[in-house]
């Protein structure tokens, strides 16, 4: 008789490994990459190591899982905040914005994910995520081009340029350091999206419109906010 799982024994499972990932990344975020241990991880979990070895077989796959996992969410808030945005040019504004504050919000976690020296292979995942963001800014600034607004270019490579930008800028090795005053992350995240306009093409009055705009909104006021 072949065995199938139940409902309930999936749900079971499907929770323990979230709780193996939410405890990777607590790590990350505390102690970086290096911290991503399947011993200390698993004693975050409440869990035995073998049953973190069950779900990710070697440290490389449970990091490889944490770097999509972490994507996917910055993704997912991308598109959520540029889908939301009136037209394609806030919606370029509210995807770099919210890129920003996603790196900003967790600083040591998003080094991690991007470029934190580790003892294993990850560089595929780490590939992919990037990726995919700067997919999705690509698409923003089509957009934004088709619709007249920026005047035509290589998207795929601005939108690549953008993020190198971004990214270097607020969490490279020569970021600022004193980013987690609140004041000076809104500042932050108000300087990188006006640079990110300026250079595919927004005309610099209407790029302060679009920063002012931004910042007023609700959700990147809250993130900020949490951030701080």
């Amino acid at each position: 008789m072949v065995y199938r799982r139940t409902h309930q024994v999936v749900k079971r499972l499907a929770a323990r490994r979230s709780a193996i990932l939410a405890a990777a990344r607590e790590a990350a975020a505390e102690g970086g990459m290096a911290a991503v241990q399947i011993a200390p991880v698993a004693v975050r979990a409440n869990v035995a190591a073998g049953t973190v070895y069950r779900y990710f077989p070697s440290k490389a796959e449970l990091i490889s899982e944490l770097i999509s996992e972490v994507s996917r969410d910055e993704l997912a808030a991308i598109r959520r905040a540029a889908d939301a945005a009136p037209g394609p040019s806030s919606a370029l504004a509210a995807a770099v914005t919210t890129v920003a504050v996603h790196t900003l919000s967790q600083r040591r976690l998003a080094w991690g994910i991007l470029a934190e020296p580790v003892d294993v292979d990850v560089s595929a995942s780490r590939l992919a995520s990037r990726r995919e963001i700067a997919g999705e800014i690509a698409a923003r600034i089509d957009a934004a081009v088709r619709a007249g607004h920026l005047p035509a270019q290589d998207t795929a490579l601005a939108a690549t340029a953008l993020l190198g930008a971004l990214h270097e800028a607020l969490v490279g090795p020569l970021a600022p350091d004193n980013l987690e005053d609140p004041v000076k992350m809104r500042d932050a995240v108000q300087t990188v999206t006006l640079l990110a306009l300026r250079a595919v093409g927004v005309m610099d009055a209407r790029a302060r419109g679009l920063v002012v705009q931004q910042t007023l909104l609700p959700t990147t006021k809250a993130l900020v906010g949490a951030a701080g």
